[in-house]
């Protein structure tokens, strides 16, 4: 039987313990595809989370942009030393749904997206990773969900 080839690997990080085990993942996953595989490692930022804070300003997104940024850069470090060849991150505004499950796959046209079960937001977690449904009901390609059972 062979095994399904994958070109193009999303994988979504928000700092949680479950997107840093689906980043381990796909780079394992990106390697195992070959020299010419190419993993996207992507942080979305959702302006929605910054109204809710009543001293709202530009610079608390800026912030969030620079500290994600910095994260990224170590992760697509991380997964060079591990040996993949093509890796690339993006820092995308919007909400995270519609952008994991449609629009990012569809720009760097993507045929997997390997993310965790569940994410950092306590609310996110009492809806058991709704974002993670969400993409696993709508997305056109294949999504592999990572989860810790050791919690």
């Amino acid at each position: 039987m062979e095994k399904q080839k994958y070109n193009t690997i999303l994988v979504p990080v928000d700092g949680s313990k479950q997107a840093t085990l689906a980043l381990k993942k796909a780079i394992a996953t990106t390697k195992r595809n070959g020299e010419k595989a190419r993993l996207y490692i992507v942080h979305i930022i959702d302006p929605q989370l910054f109204k809710n804070i009543g001293t709202f300003d530009q610079s608390m997104v800026e912030e969030a942009a620079t500290n994600a940024n910095t994260v990224l850069q170590e992760y697509v470090e991380e997964a060079k030393q591990a040996g993949v060849k093509n890796v690339e991150y993006i820092v995308e505004y919007g909400l995270p749904k519609s952008l994991i499950a449609k629009e990012m796959p569809q720009k760097i046209q993507a045929d997997l997206i390997i993310m965790g079960a569940t994410g950092l937001g306590s609310v996110e977690r009492v809806f058991i990773g709704s974002v993670t449904d969400y993409v696993i009901r709508t997305a056109n390609i294949d999504v592999l969900v990572i989860k810790n059972n050791k919690e």
